[in-house]
């Protein structure tokens, strides 16, 4: 899209609405993608919800239950209940704090961490394979823009220190 340096709002405002446009075409295509390989989708034993408490978790080891709903943006109570239930299928534990004994840390068991690790591995194939019938160049203009897109998320969302690597470490 060519624009004349004179209207740089709308420049903006048109360069935008396309990068919200390629985002939102990005995502379902993700979508269908997934739902093609039903092993790619964060399908039972756990919801979308319950897989970003598992993000976290492995991202902040022994993370207690107040700093989990701060991340997730959700009351105590919520966050009780999905760590209930990923206790119950062996994904979560829970251990006193070293540091206080009103708290509770929260981790990953080695079958959560499989779970998780397992769940990454088959998407990142999936998408290698996409990848690949992309020319290098592609690749790396695709790389760059994801690290970029998100790391805007994290910033806009607060969640910078819950999941690993910075634009720098991606791109």
């Amino acid at each position: 899209m060519t624009v004349e340096s004179g209207h740089s709002d709308g420049a903006a405002t048109d360069g935008r609405r396309a990068a919200a446009l390629a985002a939102r075409e990005a995502i379902e295509v993700l979508e269908i993608l997934w739902s093609k390989g039903g092993d790619l989708a964060p399908i039972a034993p756990v919801s979308t919800s319950q897989l970003r408490v598992l993000y976290i978790l492995a991202d902040n080891d022994g993370i207690n239950l107040r700093a989990l709903g701060d991340e997730l943006g959700s009351t105590p109570s919520s966050v009780s209940r999905m760590c209930d239930r990923l206790h119950a299928i062996g994904f979560v534990e829970r251990t006193p704090s070293s540091a206080s004994r009103r708290e509770v840390e929260l981790r990953l068991t080695g079958a959560g961490t499989r779970y998780l690790s397992d769940l990454r591995t088959r998407r990142e194939a999936a998408l290698a394979e996409v990848v690949a019938t992309m020319a290098p160049e592609e690749q790396a203009a695709f790389a760059r823009g994801l690290a970029f897109f998100r790391s805007a998320v994290l910033r806009g969302a607060g969640d910078a220190a819950s999941v690993r690597g910075t634009v720098a470490d991606t791109a």
